[in-house]
């Protein structure tokens, strides 16, 4: 407690004394008295009268010395000389500014808040507020000398919020006690003061963080547990109160040390934190004070490495010198798959058995020889099966830490790689797949154009008719399967049309009702407002038929399977935050079950061709991989969703196909009247690698009337063409050795630029569209039957004919 005049005034203001019994002037009073009653005795010569006034005088005299004892005020003494030191201890801990002033305005004595608050000890009337506030307090000063007891509310001081009661005090009422409570903030200098001696500076101190706080006279307020052991050597010592200069020393650099400390210690660095920017004094400042980088056994600057580390987006951990592991970030966390809140003792505590000896003894090495660096591949607990780079390096200079580990946190590139190879998978199988579907479709074109000559003559009556039909069939069904290889591969024969999907499903539902047989539900939903897509109708239909038979064989105990079809606009494709769809409008197809569900370490592989989870026999693995590559040649996208147990749905999202409502075409295009007469006359030359495609070729189209000119490639067709006096009709294969169809037609253009031309082939129009992009030419896909090329060629030779009269007219000729 600070005073503002001599311990001798003070001790005069405290000493409030009793009033003293005034025994003389009540014995001087009974003298008088009895010196009054002898001249009565005299005057009167009766000494009855004298005594009579005399016990009068007495009785009054001891009356008034009993009522003053009565009256007066029982005052304990005081000590002469009061302990200020707990009168000092009482008035701080008050929690408030308190100050006593005399009638002069002059301070005499006050507590530490009061200097915290007002920046040293001025007198109420001359601290630093507002003038409006200071009036106030100098009106308050005023009232109180004249009621006894006034309260002024709301005075600033700064961030301060304060409420003063001013009181006359003192034993003669000649002294004004000064309160000031702050009512919104605490001092900032008692906030600091707890978080020092709190959880808080326990925290600091475990990072090497010392802190202290000091006052503007130099004495220390407040310090944390590291500063108090670095400062006294015992962290159980009390330094508050004490000089701060007296335990710091500088040296002739001008480098700081802790004055207790050796002449090698290493030096400090402090940072001065003004506690009140806004003081002109700076009376109170926050002295954070740290250990260098090279401090002892780096305690500190591990703390600042760890710190740096843990903000790095890179997988980093440490270990010490006996293999320890002392600090991971997030990323080498999530990077080893270690759960979050738990910490492994050693680096191969998260590797697979075989590695964990090879990882401490390598870190070991590096921890204890000379300074390197090297990688080692691992297997990580959470993923055996797939090998991680570890990197380590030795360090030295950050105490127990002396190798620093390095795991990349290869999740998402592991998924990628995943991704790469499962599509380079697809695509080889996709290109492998293409190039057995030629094969076979050429062997399948010869077998079935065979079988349709031998059908030609024999009648159902026959004992071969029906080996043949059957041979027949068989050969379709495997045409069917090449088909699916095709479209599996994205290679197949599309003819495109502009449609709704709920006339497809119209035209395929009743074949679906055939397919799920009774114990089965069917039921259809369709959506409004559906935009037309465009796409291959019975390549949609074969794509419902698939996922529905895959329902029904899901469901042995019977279900529901629902087909239903919907819009998705632009906005709904954005909500499903779907990285595959562009953003647009699509038009959907839902096909789902109550079936037993695909479970999910499946699901991902049920697209992949050959992959089934039937029985063996009872399916190929391609349909939903024909699936797959239907809707994506569609330009379309689907989803497979399922639960154990509850079901699956499959989603098809295809693409609104913009068209002018004028020129918008029938959804689905009316299939073309049968001609029965296929007849025809001209000169053909057939181009065909393949001698028993051609030679079946070859009889199909003489028996139909044409004259017929083979060539086995290219080179020799150009000579065929050249000898021939007229060619109504080029038909050639499109991949030949040596020079192939398309290239020959080039030449064959050149002088003859009005010949039609049908290609066959049996690659997909598709996979050779940019081979074959050449006008007036028309596309056959194997494999195809004695009819079905006897009608091609009847039709290209009409189109021409009708495109060229003159020509038509000589041919009727």
């Amino acid at each position: 407690m600070s005073d503002g005049g001599a311990n001798a005034r003070n001790g005069d203001l405290l000493n409030l004394t009793a009033n003293q019994p005034r025994f003389p002037l009540l014995l001087l009073v009974a003298l008088v008295a009895l010196l009054a009653g002898a001249p009565l005795l005299w005057l009167f010569g009766d000494p009855a009268v004298g005594a009579v006034f005399g016990a009068s005088v007495l009785a009054v005299s001891a009356l008034l010395w009993v009522t003053q004892r009565s009256l007066a005020p029982v005052v304990p003494a005081l000590p002469a000389d009061p302990d200020w030191t707990l009168i000092r201890a009482a008035a701080n801990a008050a929690g408030c500014a308190i100050a006593l002033t005399d009638r002069t305005g002059r301070m005499v004595c006050a507590n530490d808040h009061y200097g915290d608050w007002f920046g040293g000890y001025p007198a109420p009337a001359e601290i630093d507020i507002s003038p409006s506030d200071l009036n106030r307090v100098a009106q308050a000063g005023q009232a109180a000398w004249r009621e006894g007891e006034i309260t002024v509310r709301g005075i600033l001081r700064g961030s301060l919020h304060l409420d003063l009661q001013v009181t006359r005090t003192g034993r003669a009422d000649d002294y004004l006690l000064w309160r000031f409570e702050s009512v919104q903030q605490a001092s900032i200098v008692d906030d600091f003061g707890r978080i020092m001696a709190g959880e808080a500076g326990e925290r600091l101190s475990d990072s090497g963080v010392m802190c202290v706080m000091i006052g503007g006279e130099g004495r220390i307020r407040a310090a944390n547990p590291a500063f108090i052991l670095r400062a006294t050597g015992r962290a159980d010592s009390i330094i508050e109160g004490r000089d701060f200069a007296g335990y710091m020393r500088v040296d002739a650099e001008g480098r700081i040390f802790f004055a207790q400390e050796e002449k090698q210690a290493v030096p400090i660095r402090m940072i001065q934190v003004p506690l009140r920017p806004d003081d002109p004094s700076g009376q109170i400042v926050l002295v954070m004070v740290d250990e260098s980088v090279s401090a002892v056994e780096g305690i500190s600057s591990l703390a600042y490495v760890e710190a740096l580390l843990s903000l790095l987006p890179f997988g980093l951990g440490m270990a010490d010198r006996e293999g320890r592991l002392l600090f991971f970030n997030k990323a080498f966390g999530r990077a080893a798959g270690i759960p979050p809140g738990e910490k492994p003792s050693y680096p191969g505590d998260i590797v697979v058995v075989e590695d964990r000896a090879a990882v401490a003894d390598t870190i070991r090495r590096f921890a204890n020889g000379p300074q390197m660096s090297g990688d080692m591949q691992v297997g990580l607990l959470g993923a055996p099966d797939e090998p991680v780079s570890l990197s380590l390096a030795g360090v030295r200079g950050l105490g127990e830490a002396a190798v620093l580990l390095s795991l990349k946190d290869n999740s998402e590139e592991s998924r990628l790689k995943r991704q790469v190879a499962q599509q380079t998978k697809m695509q080889a199988v996709g290109q492998l797949a293409g190039g057995v579907a030629h094969d076979f479709n050429n062997i399948l074109t010869a077998i079935i154009g065979h079988c349709d000559l031998m059908l030609m003559r024999h009648t159902p009556g026959d004992s071969d008719y029906d080996d043949i039909q059957q041979v027949k069939a068989n050969s379709n069904r495997a045409a069917s399967l090449t088909r699916q290889l095709l479209a599996f591969s994205r290679q197949q024969t599309l003819r495109p049309q502009v449609l709704q999907l709920p006339d497809v499903v119209s035209e395929v539902s009743s074949l679906l009702k055939r397919l799920l047989g009774e114990n089965i539900r069917l039921e259809v939903f369709h959506g409004r407002n559906l935009g037309h897509v465009r796409a291959d109708p019975g390549q949609l239909e074969q794509v419902i038929v698939n996922l529905v038979v895959n329902a029904r064989d899901a469901m042995p105990e019977g279900g529901t399977v629902t087909v239903r079809t919907f819009p998705v606009s632009a906005a709904d494709v954005r909500e499903m935050k779907n990285e595959i769809m562009p953003i647009g409008d699509y038009t959907g197809l839902s096909i789902s079950d109550t079936g037993t569900g695909i479970p999910p370490e499946v699901l991902g592989k049920i697209f992949e061709p050959f992959f089934t989870t039937k029985s063996v026999g009872k399916g190929t693995g391609l349909g939903l991989s024909t699936v797959y590559g239907i809707v994506k040649q569609s330009n379309g996208f689907i989803f497979s969703d399922s639960t154990v147990g509850q079901g699956t749905t499959f989603n098809i999202y295809l693409p609104v196909h913009a068209v002018a409502s004028e020129g918008m075409s029938s959804p689905v295009a009316p299939r073309k009247a049968a001609v029965s007469e296929t007849w025809g006359t001209g000169t053909i030359l057939l181009v065909e690698d393949e001698d028993m495609v051609r030679n079946v070729a070859e009889r199909a189209l003489a028996r139909q009337g044409y004259t017929v000119v083979t060539a086995s490639d290219g080179e020799q067709g150009l000579a065929r063409l050249a000898e021939a006096e007229r060619i109504d009709l080029l038909i050639s294969d499109v991949v030949m050795p040596g020079m192939d169809g398309p290239t020959m037609v080039r030449h064959v253009r050149e002088s003859h630029p009005d010949i039609p031309v049908l290609f066959m082939s049996g690659y997909a129009e598709e996979q050779l569209r940019k081979s074959i992009d050449i006008e007036n030419v028309a596309f056959l896909p194997k494999p195809f039957s004695v009819s079905q090329l006897a009608e091609a060629a009847r039709d290209v030779l009409a189109s021409a004919r009708q495109s060229d009269p003159q020509d038509d007219a000589t041919a009727r000729a």
